[in-house]
């Protein structure tokens, strides 16, 4: 068995810091001797996010990810890679409740990122964002001993606030996340939202549609059962109000401390 020894969990705990650094930040609230297994799933989800950033044909991006698939079936077996983020996956599956059917449907809905694929409606993005966002909450919940069936509206909260944010990013690259009935309704196609000015009104109504969602599924995080164990694992959702304030600037990264602090403090979003 391969164990998760301090210089491998210093390593991702790094990578994860300088890669992801809200989950980083949000997993110094939980137990020191669960934060090594939180980095090795949120360093997993970090390889497998920016897969699509870096290939520019779907099949390029297809392949990458069957590695990653495969990376992750040999570490379940306990015969990782030799590879930091392999290395913990096997300690992590040793370890805790999951399993690598898990690691397996995140992979599969990262196909969207680098395909030429748009989403329908609202339905379809939050299927994707539940299937990404929330699918990583819910194991960290897990992880941590908690109740991985109270995050799924944090983990949508932070995934659509996180998209609205990262539109000029995609926009660059010509992937589009917002529905099209959204686009649709604002009588501008996929090719012509990409090139968008930024005091475009048509852009402006676009990141409000999804903010607001973002936004009702923050409260209805809130109102729902106190986290507990899983606290952790749904504190990235505390930033959803401080990013939806200043959704085209950049939150230094004390506010979101203070924010994430905050939270913890209250034991709530």
């Amino acid at each position: 068995m391969v164990c998760m020894d301090a210089a491998l969990a210093n390593r991702l705990a790094a990578s994860v810091r300088a890669a992801d650094p809200d989950r980083y930040f949000s997993a110094l609230f939980a137990p020191a001797e669960q934060r090594p297994f939180l980095f090795a799933l949120y360093a997993f989800n970090v390889e497998v996010a920016r897969i699509a950033e870096t290939v520019r044909e779907p099949m390029l991006g297809a392949i990458k990810l069957e590695w990653w698939r495969e990376t992750a079936e040999g570490a379940a077996k306990g015969s990782p890679r030799n590879h930091d983020v392999a290395k913990a996956l096997a300690a992590l599956f040793a370890e805790r409740p999951v399993a690598l059917a898990d690691l397996e449907a995140i992979i599969a809905v990262r196909a969207f990122d680098s395909s030429t694929e748009n989403f329908a409606d609202f339905a379809c993005l939050e299927s994707y964002v539940d299937a990404t966002s929330s699918a990583v909450m819910r194991l960290a919940a897990r992880i941590l001993g908690g109740d991985p069936g109270i995050v799924r509206e944090a983990g949508l909260a932070y995934g659509l606030a996180g998209l609205v944010r990262a539109l000029p990013f995609h926009n660059s690259r010509h992937k589009l996340y917002l529905p099209l009935d959204i686009l649709a309704a604002l009588h501008v196609t996929p090719e012509e939202f990409f090139h968008l000015e930024k005091n475009d009104p048509r852009l402006a109504a676009a990141k409000r549609q999804m903010g607001l969602r973002a936004r009702d599924h923050f409260f209805a995080a809130r109102a729902s059962a106190k986290p507990r164990a899983a606290l952790a694992a749904i504190l990235p959702a505390a930033l959803v109000p401080v990013y939806l304030r200043k959704m085209s600037r950049e939150v230094p990264i004390h506010r979101r401390q203070m924010a994430l602090l905050s939270a913890a403090m209250k034991k709530r979003l």
